[in-house]
């Protein structure tokens, strides 16, 4: 019989416990905190920091559960990703279609520029300065944290481990990966406010509106002929349901791959990447859930809408929210003795690169709403979309610019750049020779890329010439 005296039935539910009463303390300091309110640090990687900095107490060391941790941000991410794709998204557009797709090759594009200075500190540090806990392909975890975030770099992290362990290497990826996600986070928040002063004090942004308040309409909170909020079931039940029922098509996906002969490469390499792409999965089975529940309201099989989208937005929120801050807390410094040149270099020449050529994109794109473009994408390509949104509210914040409506659109087009991006995470860490074809692989991807953005420039140019 289940004894509910005994800790075994309340560990998880402990690292919960943490992690809300972390979040109420984190939101209490930053909007009470000037210093905190001024920097935009999002709430949630506050939480995830305070967390951290209480870990080497006792008692802490002894409540807080690192694989749990570790986990919750696994589950987050892909339950995050899963709510979003099943949203029935509404957006009145003001952007081009080849503005989004535009926008997301910059995205794309950023993760490859980033992959590519990692490995460019990475290799010559393992060449010259390795110490046997370094790995020479943990630099393409640089866009795995910055533009993926915790989720991501705890996946593709706990992998590298597990390739540098077959190779007699004690690398800790998942601490690595995971540093890297909470630095993005500060960059894009201390990195973006800063630059956001000093052109307010150049005099080329306006302040934000002092009396602007976000409202919603009964549209944003109910569409028309969606099941009740209350009946038999409740709203927020239904969303919940739905968002389960796709993660549990996502495991299922994933274990019947598990379950296949698909050779040593298929075992040693596809295999722990599915498992690492829950998120890609749970966007794909989410949308095609979505398109099947469409069908059948539109073949009159369904009478009622089941898919509301404001609630699917706080369900995401959440998930991030938790993601973030788990991720954050499951960081061990213990692990990273070794490791702490590379990460350093890895994030400040990852930040540098990120901030020159995201801006360079932005003024060339976005002629119109330059700043707009950039802070949105920044904040993105450093923490997540939310944090783009974040700094973009603080010029535009009544999104009068087509920069929101690109940071939302642009996600499909990204994924499809960004997809072959994604396989070469599996081919760099087999071997030093494979990691640097990854090397010349991402150089040669990111040219094509960045001759695409900046095509008109180019050939204007090449014809001026001749």
């Amino acid at each position: 019989m289940t004894s509910f005296a005994s800790m075994t039935a309340w560990n998880w539910l402990i690292q919960f416990f943490i992690i809300v009463v972390a979040l109420l303390v984190a939101n209490l300091i930053r909007c009470n905190v000037p210093l905190f309110r001024r920097s935009l640090l999002p709430s949630a990687l506050l939480a995830g920091l305070i967390i951290l900095c209480l870990k080497p107490f006792g008692f802490f060391s002894l409540m807080v559960n690192k694989a749990s941790m570790e986990i919750i941000t696994y589950h987050a991410l892909g339950l995050g990703f899963v709510a979003m794709a099943l949203k029935n998204k509404k957006i009145k557009s003001s952007t081009t279609t080849m503005k989004v797709v535009e926008t997301g090759a910059v995205t794309a594009s950023t993760y490859i520029l980033q992959g590519f200075v990692g490995l460019m500190v990475t290799i010559p540090l393992f060449l010259f300065l390795n110490n046997g806990e370094f790995f020479y392909a943990s630099g393409l975890l640089l866009p795995m944290g910055y533009g993926q975030g915790p989720g991501q770099a705890l996946n593709f992290g706990v992998t590298y481990s597990g390739w540098a362990e077959s190779q007699g290497i004690n690398f800790k990826g998942a601490d690595f990966g995971l540093s890297i996600a909470a630095t993005g986070f500060i960059v894009g928040s201390i990195v973006g406010v800063l630059y956001m002063n000093v052109l307010r004090r150049k005099g080329l942004l306006r302040k934000k509106d002092a009396d602007y308040k976000e409202t919603y309409t009964l549209e944003d909170y109910q569409s028309d002929n969606e099941i009740p909020h209350a009946e038999s079931i409740d709203k927020l039940t239904v969303q919940i349901c739905l968002v389960l029922l796709v993660y549990f098509l996502v495991f299922l996906l994933m274990y019947g791959v598990q379950q296949l002969d698909l050779g040593q490469f298929g075992t040693k390499t596809l295999k722990p990447m599915v498992w690492g792409f829950n998120f890609l999965w749970g966007t794909l089975l989410g949308v095609l859930v979505k398109v099947i529940i469409n069908r059948l309201r539109k073949n009159k099989l369904m009478q009622r809408e089941y898919i509301n989208n404001f609630t699917l937005d706080r369900l995401a929120g959440t998930c991030f929210d938790f993601m973030i801050v788990a991720g954050t807390a499951a960081i061990d410094f213990s692990n990273l003795r070794g490791l702490w040149l590379p990460l350093i270099l890895v994030c400040a020449l990852g930040a540098v690169a990120t901030f020159f050529y995201v801006r360079a994109c932005s003024r060339y794109l976005y002629p119109d709403y330059p700043y707009e473009g950039f802070f949105s994408m920044f904040g993105m390509l450093t923490g997540t979309a939310s944090n783009g949104m974040i700094l973009l509210r603080e010029i535009d914040p009544k999104f009068e610019t087509p920069a929101a409506n690109n940071l939302v659109l642009q996600t499909i087009p990204a994924i499809v750049f960004g997809f072959p991006v994604l396989l070469l995470m599996g081919l760099g860490p087999q071997s030093l020779n494979a990691c640097l074809i990854t090397f010349g692989i991402l150089l040669a991807a990111f040219l094509i890329f960045a001759l695409f953005i900046f095509r008109k420039a180019v050939f204007r140019k090449h014809r001026s010439n001749q």
